[in-house]
């Protein structure tokens, strides 16, 4: 009887890591123990935590197979056996209390994999919100750097022309290339600032949104681009993230324009209306294909407007220019 008793205590030492080979010990030693009508005691309990350890960790057949066994060898064996026979009375309460271990355990099983599903589920949208910010970064920085390094290229070329022949007319060009630079170095301390884990607080600037379109067609223009805005409708305050967008759309449109466009021009048509804001940025550079080829500039503004559930287009003007076209809804 002691070591029946052993058997099925010390073999839940292993339950955790091997839960089958320990519920068919226990189912083993309770049997033997039962048939055997040593007195009821501890030896169940072995086997009942068992089976319910063995279900709730997913093992679920093995778990009901052990009960399964256990009752019918118990109820058979007595029967072959000759042991006090029971009566139907007491064979269908024992099987009533194993019926209820079992379920117990599944409805245990049940909540642990509800839990362990929303633990998923908020990692999954923790994961999923930590992509959707890193883009966004990614984004920001190339249009923040593109932007003004592009700036910075066109002025120090200017200057270096003309730092030999004239260099009275190099100094405004610096004086350029030193504000680009500030800039630059301020915008992308307010964007990486959210990346900061420490208690130091990162400088913040407010976020660029259309208020700020003046500023970058005065500064575009320093750069030898005349930039014209033209406005319809009534300016209104927009809601943060599409300010932001479509600040950065025109941004990037000018931009590829310095780089890319040899123009002299470039017009900014801002069109509110009830439920859309239209923006059209229009060149008169060098568009030799009725479909541009798109690089990661076009691409970043279509990713942007897309995820407002806008749309955006890049196509040839009839006097050969680039038209970006960006519609964001309201």
């Amino acid at each position: 009887m002691v070591v029946l008793l052993l058997v099925g205590a010390l073999s839940l030492y292993w339950l955790r890591t091997r839960p089958i080979p320990v519920l068919w010990a226990t189912v083993v030693s309770t049997l033997i123990y039962m048939l055997r009508e040593y007195p009821w005691g501890p030896v169940v309990f072995a086997f009942v935590i068992a089976v319910f350890t063995t279900i709730r960790l997913g093992h679920r057949m093995a778990g009901w197979v052990g009960l399964i066994t256990l009752y019918v060898g118990h109820v058979g064996g007595r029967m072959i056996l000759g042991i006090n026979e029971q009566g139907v009375y007491q064979v269908l309460l024992v099987g009533t209390c194993f019926c209820v271990l079992g379920f117990l355990a599944e409805l245990f099983r049940a909540h642990r994999d509800r839990v362990m599903a929303a633990a998923r589920t908020r990692e999954e949208e923790e994961l999923r919100r930590a992509g959707e910010e890193r883009l966004r970064i990614a984004q920001e920085l190339h249009d923040v750097v593109a932007h003004h390094i592009s700036l910075i290229n066109v002025q120090a070329s200017t200057a270096l022309h003309l730092v030999d022949r004239q260099p009275e007319q190099a100094a405004p060009a610096l004086s350029a290339i030193k504000d680009a630079s500030k800039e630059a170095l301020v915008e992308l301390r307010s964007i990486v600032g959210v990346l900061r884990q420490s208690d130091e607080s990162a400088p913040r600037t407010p976020v660029a949104g259309l208020d700020h379109l003046d500023h970058l067609i005065s500064r575009t223009e320093r750069a030898g681009l005349e930039v014209h805005k033209i406005v319809h409708g009534e300016p209104r305050p927009l809601p943060s993230g599409l300010d932001r967008a479509a600040f950065r759309i025109v941004q990037e449109s000018l931009t590829n324009v310095v780089r890319h466009a040899r123009a002299t021009s470039a017009t900014v048509r801002i069109q509110y209306g009830e439920q859309t804001l239209v923006l059209q940025i229009d060149d008169n550079g060098d568009c030799l294909t009725a479909a541009p080829q798109e690089g990661n500039g076009i691409s970043g503004m279509r990713e942007r407007a897309t995820a407002l559930g806008g749309t955006l287009t890049a196509n040839c003007t009839p006097a050969g220019g680039l038209r970006i076209t960006a519609t964001l809804p309201l």
